[in-house]
């Protein structure tokens, strides 16, 4: 017999659809590159709606709320946004938000992305007219001048200063995959953000698989209705043809990508 206030049986219900036995973790956790200490976010207080940004000395007990949670309201809308993950310049003046992520396979790496002005408070959003959840892999230049992310295997750069956006590759498809990696590279190399800023910000460098030739393996999923449906992967087994890859840099002001000349065979080494 059960004590009063005690827990019940475990159930179904309980294990997977409550948050009692969620682990606990540390969050998000950023050292701070201008002072000594470092960055959390935090549920502000007291109602504990939305997440403050805070910033804590080292050295003492000192805490210090750098974006209150009102701050990442977007324009014309009542709640904040969630921080899927976050980003500094390399100033700390302005921050890259990740938010209403969507999964790729195995993480959350398709979403939506904001910059927020620190002292101002501007919070815009980046990708234009891009239809929510498209954007993959978003990074500042090292100037933080601009924002670089893929979008259908397409890599873009964005200028902070005006949002006009430039697209650095134009053909990206089902089988030329621009900035990110096909299904054996992330899931055998650990390859998923395939593209690089170089230290003065003028320029990218970036992977291209072309994933031409490679035969389709097919999943099925029996779990997202009463009817199972096959999920194509070009997937190549082994001594199957592999993906073409090789290596391009381009100018943030687009133009023709110069191909990097790696020696050996494109689809093996």
């Amino acid at each position: 017999m059960l004590e009063k206030n005690s827990q019940p049986n475990l159930t179904l219900d309980r294990i997977f659809n409550s948050t009692e036995f969620n682990e606990e973790a540390l969050g998000t956790f950023l050292w701070s590159k201008r002072r000594a200490g470092y960055f959390r976010v935090v549920a502000s207080e007291p109602t504990g709606e939305g997440k403050n940004l805070v910033w804590y000395d080292t050295e003492s007990d000192h805490c210090e709320v750098i974006v209150p949670s009102y701050a990442f309201v977007p324009p014309g809308e009542s709640q904040p946004l969630a921080l899927n993950d976050i980003a500094f310049s390399e100033d700390e003046s302005k921050l890259l938000i990740f938010t209403n992520s969507k999964r790729v396979w195995r993480y959350h790496t398709r979403g939506d992305y904001w910059v927020l002005d620190i002292a101002t408070r501007e919070l815009r959003k980046l990708g234009g007219s891009a239809a929510a959840s498209t954007l993959q892999f978003a990074k500042l230049s090292p100037d933080g001048a601009r924002v670089a992310f893929v979008r259908e295997n397409n890599l873009y750069v964005q200028e902070l200063r005006d949002l006009q956006i430039t697209a650095l590759t134009y053909d990206g498809s089902d089988t030329i995959i621009n900035g990110t990696s096909d299904w054996a590279y992330e899931e055998e190399l650990d390859l998923r953000d395939a593209y690089r800023w170089s230290p003065d910000g003028q320029s990218i460098a970036y992977w291209q698989l072309d994933t031409s030739g490679v035969r389709t393996f097919f999943l099925i999923n029996n779990t997202d209705g009463i009817y199972s449906r096959p999920v194509p992967i070009a997937y190549p087994k082994v001594g199957e043809q592999n993906s073409s890859a090789r290596v391009g840099v381009v100018r943030v002001s687009g133009g023709e990508t110069l191909w990097l000349n790696i020696p050996g065979d494109p689809r093996n080494h």
